[in-house]
């Protein structure tokens, strides 16, 4: 049985333009000391699937999340509040993409971290203070004891990412969900962070879930990866699936969008044209289809599942696995002679 398995997960939202289908029936599971990878454009539903899981959506504006989610076989979306704060930094632990809006601006960050060892871990206040000051000092706060002191706002951005990550840490999560978790930090800070994540992983096999638009980072983390485009999978399957032989035009058009330090340094990048379709009201058919490369006429009503189309490699294209791969290799052909 996987750690966690999310089964057919719908989100929706309540606005008056009509209701926002933000996540729309996306199924995946992690197991143990495993890493799963969420890529997409912004606002094709990855963060809005990570809080569905934590439930930490408004209810004014959210409806109940409907489908499964199961963590160690307890559906979580059945769970009373009292079992879920519980679970919540606990077994379950998020790194938000915003750690501004995310830390309480009127404690230090210490006071915050501190809180949260002593009420997962039932630790006494001098032993919950001394985890705060080393989980600050895995994350590379300099001066953790002087910067534990501190209050949001008077930390840098950076800083106060690596104050996310520390509390996200603090109490041995068995899945962490890292929404962007290196984005406001340097190259080298985020190969530290990177690897703290790892270690972690591989002492107390943490099923990880990593949200980011940094493809290079996926790629070096996940096991597995998960396509979103408009509130849905397009494509599941091994990173090495996903990344060097994709079975969906998005993923293709996804990874031909971003430089590669492993291709062609001539290569031509191929930006993906038009923007993301209404979530109110998205097109007939394949919600992809209107800036599709290989659309057809028949992309224009049918809508695509989420199938097996080679072994343990899920796409939802109309397409078979052959004949994408076809107009791929001439679409490639006919970008690289573009450049001669």
């Amino acid at each position: 049985m996987p750690l966690l398995e999310v089964v057919d997960l719908r989100t929706t939202f309540t606005t008056p333009a009509g209701l926002v289908r933000a996540v729309d029936g996306v199924s995946f599971s992690v197991e143990s000391g495993e890493t799963l990878g969420i890529a997409g454009e912004s606002g094709s539903g990855k963060s809005v699937t990570a809080l569905s899981i934590m439930r930490l959506h408004s209810r004014r504006t959210c409806s109940h999340p409907t489908g499964q989610i199961l963590f160690e076989g307890r559906d979580l979306l059945h769970a009373p509040e009292k079992e879920m704060r519980r679970i919540r930094g606990n077994d379950i632990a998020m790194i938000f993409q915003d750690p501004m809006m995310s830390l309480n601006p009127v404690f230090t960050v210490g006071d915050q971290i501190t809180e949260a060892v002593r009420i997962h871990h039932n630790r006494a206040k001098g032993a919950a203070r001394e985890r705060t000051l080393q989980v600050l000092r895995d994350v590379g706060m300099p001066d953790a004891e002087r910067r534990a002191g501190e209050y949001p706002h008077q930390m840098s951005g950076g800083m106060r990412q690596r104050a996310m990550i520390a509390m996200a840490l603090s109490c041995h999560p068995k899945v962490l969900i890292a929404d962007e978790p290196t984005t406001a930090l340097d190259v080298t800070i985020q190969a530290q962070i990177l690897e703290l994540v790892q270690d972690l992983q591989e002492k107390y096999q943490t099923a990880v879930i990593i949200i980011t638009h940094d493809l290079g980072v996926m790629a070096r983390l996940a096991d597995k990866v998960l396509v979103m485009y408009a509130g849905r999978a397009v494509e599941y399957g091994s990173v090495d699936g996903v990344f060097y032989d994709p079975l969906m035009p998005y993923s293709w058009a996804l990874l031909r969008s971003v430089p590669r330090l492993d291709g062609d340094p001539s290569a031509r990048l191929l930006p993906i044209p038009g923007t993301l379709p209404s979530l109110i009201s998205p097109p007939a058919g394949c919600p992809f289809h209107p800036r599709c490369s290989f659309a057809e006429d028949r992309c224009t009503s049918a809508d695509p599942v989420l199938e097996e189309k080679r072994p343990s490699h899920h796409a939802a294209c109309l397409l078979s696995a052959a004949q994408f791969a076809g107009r791929k290799s001439r679409a490639d052909e006919e970008l690289e002679a573009s450049c001669e």
